[in-house]
Order: C-alpha cells, then structure tokens, then sequence
C-alpha cells in the first residue's frame, strides 16, 4: 500500500455565488428585474421564471425569511460591481511619505530647495518627513539640526501642521509634517 500524502495538494476552493441551480432553499421571495415583488415562491417555479426572460435567479438575502433571490443578468451585475470597484480605486489617494533630507550646515539656496520640495509633495497630499542627518561629531550640534527643522516647519506653516516634532533617532534628527486640512487664518496685527 502506498504510502498517503502528508498535506492535501488540492487548489482552494473559490467561493462560489448563490445563482440559479446552486440555491438550495425550497421558499423563496423573488424580486423581479426592475425591482417589482413577484412574492414568495418555490424554486423550481423561480428557475423557471429566470430561464424563461434568459436571464439568472441570484440568491440576494440568504438571512431573510424566506431568503430573497432577485432575477437579474448576473454577467452584467458582476461587471458593473467591478467597473465601481475599479473607479473607486482609481479615486482614491494613498497617503505616502516622502523625505526631505539635509545637513545642519545647510547653505541658503539648498534650504530654499528643500522648502521646495517639501512644498511640492505637500500639495500633492503627501507627508513629509524633513531629516537632518549627523557625521561624526557633528551630533553634539543637535539643537542647531532642531532649530533648522523648527525653521522650516515655520517657513511651511501655511501649508502644513507638525505631526511629530524634531526628535533624534541615532545619527539623525526627523520631524514629519502632514498637509493642513483646513487654511490657516493669519492673526492680523492691530497698530
């Protein structure tokens, strides 16, 4: 006798829908195509009504009672549900972070490059995460890299809110900055 595998090398089995043949219960309430109450029924009388209009029984409420089976054209419902999930997707923003890297000893026009950068990836809907990197012994200047990331979350008030203030994490110091939801009111200055 040979001996049996250890696992079962089966494929999954798909979950498959609740459409004519497959619906098993013997009442139904069945709903028409364009919404109209046909009652309750039993099966047989529902397939049979189905294959009359060339068109699918598909079991809708299997909680109900007596489960509800709508008459409809399941390729055409099925393409449609796929066609609103691709067009929800396709409207949806995923959220990325995108860095901004720089040295303590940040010349001016660099600086104004990276405010740049960090405003352009704002304006797209992305947070920002701003990073000032250490070599060697420049760590001991860590308010320097503190009071540049301070300056820039400044410079890029009106277009964003801090979501985490500067922090050092091993040779580096980051802070992240987020879009802002809402415009920022500026206080007007009374002379």
């Amino acid at each position: 006798m040979p001996p049996r595998p250890r696992f079962d090398r089966r494929a999954p089995v798909r979950e498959l829908p609740n459409i004519n043949e497959r619906i098993n219960y013997p009442e139904l309430r069945v709903v028409d195509s364009d919404g109209q109450q046909l009652g309750v029924i039993d099966r047989l009388k529902a397939l049979e009504i189905a294959s009359k209009r060339e068109l699918d029984l598909v079991l809708v409420s299997e909680k109900a009672n007596p489960p509800v089976c709508r008459i409809m054209d399941y390729g055409k419902y099925k393409f449609e549900q796929e066609k609103k999930a691709k067009e929800a997707r396709k409207k949806s923003h995923q959220t990325e972070v995108k860095e901004v890297k720089m040295r303590y000893k940040i010349d001016k026009h660099d600086y104004d490059v990276r405010i740049g950068q960090a405003l352009r990836f704002l304006k797209a809907g992305d947070k920002v995460k701003c990073t000032v990197i250490f070599r060697g012994r420049e760590i001991q200047h860590s308010n320097l890299a503190e009071t540049l990331l301070l300056r820039m979350a400044n410079d890029l008030e009106e277009q964003s809110e801090v979501q985490q203030n500067p922090k050092r994490e091993g040779r580096n110091m980051i802070m992240f900055l987020s879009p802002r939801k809402t415009p920022l009111i500026k206080k007007e200055e009374e002379n």
